[in-house]
């Protein structure tokens, strides 16, 4: 049984399904992609895609989860978000017309609660994803491949960002050079270059998630996010609010670096959200201002780190961002000049991105592959990425 269990993982075609929940935690991304080959030569054609929110209760509990939490809660939502993780993927293979026994492998993030890289200087670098791979692929039958993050780390790496891999294979081309720019909770921007061994990456700062915080919190849980930005275009910026935001340590800081929760998550949400309760700002002027704070990183972070040394064709958004109008004018405002567009006009849509990338990502490690890209991570070796789960 395991040795065909493992000859089906070497069928140069295979069926792949990619599972994200993002650090916006409002849902699971399911790609259903078909593959054919590996390395920098795969081909990908997406079939389906899904998202599926969380449902209440286990929202409620990744709220409050962090910062203070026990370890039966941890190890609760671990088998609670996979099981949530084995639905999506039944559901996505259902709704694409495949029985779930006709997929050949499972990619998961996983749902990140506390990443701790080194450029951080704060104690032992450490992450964790929680979404227990072993629940999916039981679910399933499924073999599942899961933790990517962790073997980066433990080659001195930042464990992120994972999908620069995904964004050469997608958008490289010969004498070109290009910005992978996504907007989930996180910013990340890759530089893809024609070469593989040029590419660097690293996270910009917050995208959607001080907003979408903001959000939940004014509204007790109610709504997730500002849709259509229409909050937002009622605002006014505050531009001393926005200077103290751009002062913060971590935009001087050169690449490899990585950000999340544990800094413009819940604990800033909060902080920020009390000026509204307090009087001191209106809820659409804040949201306004966190809009150009998402703006300003991605622009600083390239006038830094990245114009001064490449000369850069395009700009390719992808992520949850595009969706907000309000976000992307004033992108396209401060970035006047450049060559915008998403990775729609790549063939693969703009919200869909990360998912299918961890389905590649998971066929890149059972073909035997190295995708961490030091120069990215700042691990000290290129190393494979993810752990593997049998399935029946």
């Amino acid at each position: 049984m395991t040795t065909n269990i493992l000859s089906s993982l070497n069928k140069n075609n295979k069926l792949v399904i990619g599972l994200i929940s993002g650090t916006s935690k409002d849902g699971i991304d399911a790609a259903l992609v078909k593959l054919t080959g590996s390395g920098v030569d795969t081909k990908i054609e997406l079939l389906k895609f899904i998202c599926t929110p969380y449902n209440v209760e286990v929202r409620e509990r990744l709220d409050n989860l962090l910062p203070s939490c026990t370890v039966q809660e941890i190890s609760d939502l671990n088998f609670l978000i996979g099981e949530a993780f084995a639905d999506a993927a039944l559901v996505a293979a259902n709704e694409a017309g495949f029985n779930i026994g006709e997929v050949d492998l499972i990619g998961s993030h996983g749902q990140t609660v506390f990443h701790n890289p080194p450029s951080r200087r704060d104690g032992i670098p450490s992450t964790l994803q929680i979404g227990e791979t072993s629940v999916i692929a039981e679910r399933t039958g499924v073999t599942t491949v899961g933790d990517f993050r962790t073997r980066d780390m433990a080659c001195g790496g930042e464990g992120a960002p994972l999908v620069p891999y995904f964004d050469f294979l997608l958008l490289s081309e010969k004498n070109k050079v290009k910005i992978a720019q996504n907007i989930g909770g996180i910013g990340n921007a890759t530089v893809v270059t024609e070469n593989i061994e040029d590419v660097i990456a690293f996270d910009t700062g917050p995208g959607n998630m001080l907003m979408d915080r903001v959000i939940s919190i004014a509204t007790e849980g109610r709504e997730g996010f500002d849709k259509d930005g229409k909050l937002a275009s009622q605002g006014v910026i505050q531009s001393d609010l926005l200077y103290k935001l751009i002062m913060d340590p971590y935009f001087s800081l050169p690449p490899p670096k990585s950000t999340g929760e544990e800094l413009f998550g819940k604990e800033m949400g909060l902080k920020l959200f009390s000026k509204v309760k307090n009087g001191d700002i209106k809820l659409p002027d804040l949201l306004l201002t966190l809009v150009a704070f998402t703006v300003e990183t991605i622009a600083l972070s390239y006038e830094r780190f990245i114009f001064p040394k490449w000369d850069v064709s395009e700009i390719v958004f992808s992520g949850g961002g595009c969706k907000n109008p309000v976000l992307m004018e004033n992108l396209m405002d401060r970035l006047h000049g450049f060559k915008c567009s998403t990775t729609d006009n790549y063939g693969i849509p703009s919200e869909v991105k990360e998912a299918v990338a961890f389905a590649v990502l998971a066929n890149e490690l059972v073909s035997g592959n190295k995708t961490n890209m030091p120069r990215v991570t700042g691990a000290n070796s290129w190393v494979p990425m993810g752990k593997i789960v049998l399935g029946r």
